[in-house]
């Protein structure tokens, strides 16, 4: 009786969803007649567009124009250790560059770690980036130690007043979802075009992982070790710099690992305002020139030196993995005898000039390019066909639907009646089919996939996407949720940004779609061979310490301008989170829970829908949130080539200096973000809770 008292709450539930989702579904469907007969339904009037972008930008200049004489000020101050930590690094001879390098390597991952590291820095001699590379290194040695101070300040600041904590989530959370770009528009209104520029938006990115892993650190502090120094008589002061922060300093250590990545990772993006001579720049203007020899050249050389500063701070973080001779004593001689060594090649005169510094290095940069254009010419049909294949079936039809995108020319059909009873069969087919194998959810979702791809997305109503927005978010995480999906959508289509936004929308859901589908089956794969999984892992890592721009290379050399170019590139950036998070959740499945599916006789391919993957799918959705988050994060970058999303918008402002336009497109993307992470953490909560209400039943 118990049980049954425990499971009516829960039939209920799930009957009032299916009866909410009706409704949705039928005033959807009435939309959609109506759309003809009443034309603000499909398109929202340009009258009733709230202009504000304008007025923002004339206040944002106005108020850039009187702290000018500070900001400025700050800009001609930053300038001088700029220069000085440049200057530095090329003074340094490029051999005891090595040995430094290789030095600090060696402390943090050993021999493997620092021959690596090695390897590397004789590819950017050879390449002929060595000047480059310096320079972006001096960037990233001042932004980071900035980075880390403002963060570090912040944690201790929620650690310390518990009533900060709201506000300070709430600005990470913005920052986090903020397009870098975004970043940029303030930042040249105030501080003006040059280096310093690049500096500045590099620490301020790098800023919430410090603060994250700050406050997490000393939150995980054991009670009994902050009691102890209570005990001991220590001042808040005290306690906090000789009991706290000691013991938080692993987690710590993770946060300056995140930092530097974070700041490294923005490079390229800061060349767009910079004007520095770094690798950033010579990435960005190859691409410009479609020099696809020299971008892959100076692609790789961004994402080896992401990869080994990756390392060697994960390696410190962790502790570190030196040699056993190498002690901490022996490390600080080794170091400071390489530096007497450069300062005396520099008296005497030796070891200045750094090899191919006015070459391209020994690599022949335009016998590449043209090898690389050959390569793409001798796969361009195949490859055209792919990309006309993929426009015609799946992006023009999510754009405007099979309704005007089935033709003769594109699909080889008209839209007939026939056509049309058929498409509606298949759809019916498979919401039936999805009802009786699963549950009504995935026959629903089915349902209105069809109706969008048969009607576009473009001129779907609005209405109705809002209320399915909003409906979503009510049944999986409640009102608060759903209140803020409504003024999310709200602010977007007042202001302007809803065509926009509906690109963004059907981008980002292919490409998370199709991402979930390949890393995926790739994540099982690994989950279920140990050398799968050995050779994905390396592979992991490199695709997630390169340079979003780095992603965008072979994208556009073999695809060209277009949304199909931006989607490939979205795809190559967020594969890694479903392949890692879909191999940890099945591996973590409990041995007694699979033990249990063998003995009752299920096959293997039983044994993972009704076993594994039920049990793993928690971790899995948590996977889904990191793909979306970084698919809205890529979707300024795949701006560059050829889409006319939220992120175009980005991008469009940047050009034109334009605050106001910056601000809301930015803010669109931000409140997409939040609103994609709040709905499914929500339904992870549920489903947690609605676990523990199950196993408090059992008992």
């Amino acid at each position: 009786m118990t049980e049954i008292a425990q499971s009516l709450p829960i039939a209920r539930q799930r009957d009032r969803d299916l009866m909410i989702w009706l409704a949705v579904l039928a005033f959807t469907i009435i939309c959609l007649l109506a759309r003809n007969t009443l034309p603000w339904l499909a398109v929202y009037p340009p009258d009733w567009v709230l202009s504000i972008a304008n007025a923002i930008d004339s206040f944002s200049t106005a108020a850039a124009q009187f702290v000018a004489p500070v900001t400025r000020s700050f800009t001609w101050a930053m300038d001088f250790p700029m220069r000085g930590v440049q200057a530095a690094l090329q003074w340094t001879p490029w051999p005891v560059m090595f040995g430094l390098i290789g030095l600090i390597a060696l402390g943090s991952g050993g021999w493997r770690l620092c021959l690596f590291a090695i390897a590397t820095l004789a590819y950017l001699v050879i390449a002929g980036y060595w000047r480059q590379s310096m320079n972006t290194l001096a960037l990233v040695l001042l932004a980071v130690p900035m980075s880390v101070a403002i963060g570090f300040f912040l944690g201790v600041l929620v650690h310390r007043v518990p009533r900060s904590r709201a506000i300070v989530e709430a600005m990470l959370d913005l920052m986090q979802t903020m397009p870098a770009f975004a970043y940029l528009i303030p930042l040249l209104l105030l501080f003006g075009f040059g280096p310093v520029v690049g500096l500045i938006a590099s620490a301020l990115y790098a800023v919430p992982p410090m603060v994250r892993n700050t406050a997490l650190g000393l939150q995980r502090v054991p009670s009994d070790i902050a009691e102890s120094g209570v005990m001991s008589g220590c001042t808040s002061r005290q306690r906090l710099w000789m009991v706290e922060v000691p013991s938080a300093m692993p987690q710590i250590l993770v946060g300056i690992n995140q930092a530097t990545m974070y700041a490294f990772s923005i490079v390229i993006i800061a060349a767009f305002i910079g004007g520095f001579d770094d690798i950033g720049w010579v990435v960005l203007s190859s691409m410009r020139q479609a020099a696809f020899g020299q971008s892959l050249l100076s692609g790789l050389a961004i994402a080896l030196m992401a990869m080994v500063m990756d390392r060697i701070t994960l390696g410190y973080a962790q502790g570190g993995n030196a040699p056993a001779w190498l002690t901490p004593r022996l490390f600080w001689i080794a170091a400071a005898l390489l530096l007497g060594l450069a300062i005396m090649l520099n008296i005497a005169g030796v070891g200045l000039a750094i090899p191919f510094a006015d070459q391209r290095g020994l690599i022949n940069v335009e016998a590449l390019n043209q090898w690389v254009l050959g390569l793409v010419a001798r796969y361009a049909t195949p490859l055209e066909t792919f990309k006309n294949n993929f426009l015609y079936f799946v992006i023009v039809p999510l754009r405007i639907g099979m309704i005007r995108g089935v033709t003769p020319m594109s699909w080889g059909i008209a839209l007939t009646p026939t056509v049309i009873a058929v498409y509606a069969a298949i759809i019916a087919g498979a919401a039936g089919l999805l009802a009786a194998r699963f549950s009504w959810r995935p026959a629903v979702a089915v349902i209105f996939a069809g109706l969008v791809y048969f009607f576009g997305l473009n001129t779907f109503p609005w209405p109705a996407l809002i209320l399915v927005i909003v409906t979503l978010a009510w049944t999986c995480a409640g009102r608060n949720t759903a209140i803020f999906a409504f003024l999310s959508c709200l602010f977007i289509l007042v202001l302007g940004l809803w065509k926009p936004f509906l690109q963004t929308f059907y981008l980002c859901f292919i490409a998370t779609v199709l991402c979930l589908l390949i890393g995926g089956a790739l994540g099982l794969w690994a989950a279920h061979s140990d050398r799968v999984s050995k050779i994905l892992r390396p592979i992991n890592d490199a695709l997630q310490t390169m340079p979003q721009f780095v992603f965008l290379i072979p994208a556009l050399m073999f695809f060209k301008v277009g949304e199909l170019t931006a989607l490939i590139a979205i795809m190559l950036y967020v594969i890694v989170p479903p392949i890692r998070y879909v191999e940890i959740a099945i591996r973590q499945v409990r041995t007694d829970c699979i033990e249990a599916g063998q003995q009752s006789g299920c096959t293997p391919a039983q044994l993972l829908f009704h076993v594994k993957l039920p049990l793993a799918l928690p971790v899995i959705m948590l996977g889904l949130n990191q793909t979306i988050m970084a698919a809205l994060s890529m979707v300024v970058i795949a701006a560059m080539v050829g889409t006319t999303d939220l992120g175009q918008q980005v991008y469009i402002a940047l050009g034109n200096a334009n605050a106001g336009l910056g601000l809301i497109s930015g803010l669109a993307i931000a409140l997409v973000a939040m609103v994609a992470d709040r709905i499914i953490r929500g339904w992870h909560a549920r489903r947690e809770g609605a676990a523990q209400d199950s196993a408090l039943a059992g008992h």
